[in-house]
C-alpha cells in the first residue's frame, strides 16, 4: 500500500488524518511515519550548566541506582516508576524462560513479550500500543501517563528539554537526515507503509537509532534518559479535549485534536525530528491508532511506586490489530 498523497501533503513530520478513528485500523497505515520531518541537524541539552557540556561521546552512563519502591532499572519520581531507559522486548517461552527479541524486527502475532529496559542496548522499535502495554504489563508494568511522562522529562526546573531550557546541538539523538528518503528515493508516494515504514533496515544504518543511554547528556535531573529523540515512546493517554490542560501544545497540533479525537499518542520524537511537534519534552503526536507501529515506534514502561513490579504470572499477548 503506497502513502497517501493527501496525507503527505500536509508534510512528514504532521501525520494528519481529517477523520475519527479511535483503533488505529487498516486506514491508519496509509498514513506517513509521525516522525518522518527533516530539517536541519537540531540539538538538545544537559541537566546542569549547559554551556559547560560537549556533545555526548558515545559512553554509556554508570548505572543507576535502583530508588526505594521501584523495581530495579527504574526512577522513583513521588507516586510513580518509570523506566530511566526505552525498552527492548524478551519473548516468553512455554518453559517459563526468556528469549531476546531482535530490536529491528515486529512483534510476532500471537506471542507474548516482556518489556525490559538497560543502558547500552538497542529499543525496540516496530511496536504499536497494544504491543508496548502488553510487554509492559508482562514486566509488572503499565505505560506510562502523559503527566508521568511529562515530569520524568522536564525534571524538578520544568525545563523544555530533559537538560535544560534552550536546545543543545547534539545532547540527544535528534535532527538525523530522513532515512525513508536516504534509502528508497526522494518521492514518498512510492514508500509502502509494510515494505519501507516497518522495514527492518532502517533502523540498521549505523549512526541513526542509538543504544540507550549512549548520550549521557540526554537526561533528566531524575536521571531518566533519551526521552527526547532515539524513538518515539507510547503512553497509555488517548486524544480528548482535556490534552490541551495536559500539556502545552503547539497550536497547529491543538487545532487537529477534534479531528483526532480518541486515537492514540506517542511523545518526544525520534532520530528524524527535531521540533515539528512541539519542542523537546513537548513533541506529541497524535495523528495515529493505538495499532500504528513504523520504525520510530517504541515505548518506556512506568508502575506505581510500592507496587508489586514483579512479572505476571499469566502473561498476556497483545490485542489484534
Amino acid at each position: 500500500m503506497l502513502a497517501s498523497a493527501s496525507l503527505l501533503s500536509v508534510g512528514y513530520g504532521a501525520c494528519r488524518s481529517s477523520s475519527r478513528q479511535t483503533d488505529g485500523g487498516p486506514s491508519d497505515k496509509t498514513q506517513p511515519p509521525p516522525s518522518a520531518a527533516v530539517s536541519a541537524a537540531p540539538s538538545v541539552s544537559a541537566p546542569t550548566s549547559a554551556s559547560a557540556r560537549k556533545p555526548d561521546d558515545g559512553r554509556l552512563p554508570p548505572s543507576a541506582p535502583t530508588d526505594s519502591g521501584c523495581a530495579a532499572g527504574m526512577a522513583r519520581i513521588g507516586s510513580f516508576c518509570i523506566d530511566r531507559y526505552e525498552a527492548y522486548l524478551v519473548q516468553l517461552d512455554a518453559d517459563g524462560s526468556e528469549t531476546a527479541h531482535p530490536p529491528f524486527e515486529r512483534p510476532q502475532k500471537g506471542v507474548a513479550y516482556r518489556a525490559r529496559c538497560s543502558a547500552g542496548v538497542f529499543p525496540q522499535a516496530y511496536v504499536n500500543r497494544h504491543e508496548a502495554q502488553s510487554a509492559c504489563e508482562n514486566a509488572g508494568k503499565r505505560l506510562c501517563r502523559l503527566e508521568e511522562w511529562y515530569r520524568a522529562c522536564a525534571g524538578t526546573h520544568h525545563n523544555t528539554y530533559p537538560y535544560g531550557p534552550e536546545e543543545q546541538a547534539g545532547y540527544c539523538n535528534t535532527g538525523k537526515v530522513h532515512l525513508l528518503a536516504k534509502l528508497y528515493g526522494a518521492d514518498p508516494h512510492r514508500w509502502s507503509y509494510e515494505d519501507h515504514f516497518n522495514s527492518p533496515r532502517l533502523n540498521q544504518v549505523p549512526g541513526f537509532l542509538a543504544r540507550t543511554g549512549a548520550h549521557p547528556h540526554c537526561v533528566s535531573d531524575w536521571q531518566v534518559f533519551d526521552l527526547v529523540g532515539n524513538l518515539h515512546e507510547w503512553i497509555s493517554d488517548r486524544v480528548d479535549f482535556e490534552l490541551p490542560r495536559k500539556i502545552q501544545l503547539r497550536n497547529d497540533i491543538h487545532a487537529r485534536v477534534d479531528d483526532n479525537y480518541g486515537k492514540a499518542i506517542f511523545m518526544g520524537g525520534f532520530y528524524s525530528t527535531t521540533d515539528q511537534h512541539g519542542p523537546g519534552c513537548r513533541f506529541v503526536t497524535i495523528g495515529h491508532g493505538a495499532a500504528y507501529h513504523d520504525y520510530s515506534t517504541g515505548f518506556r514502561c512506568c508502575a506505581d511506586a510500592g507496587a508489586d513490579a514483579a512479572p505476571s504470572a499469566s502473561p498476556s499477548v497483545a490485542a489484534p490489530e
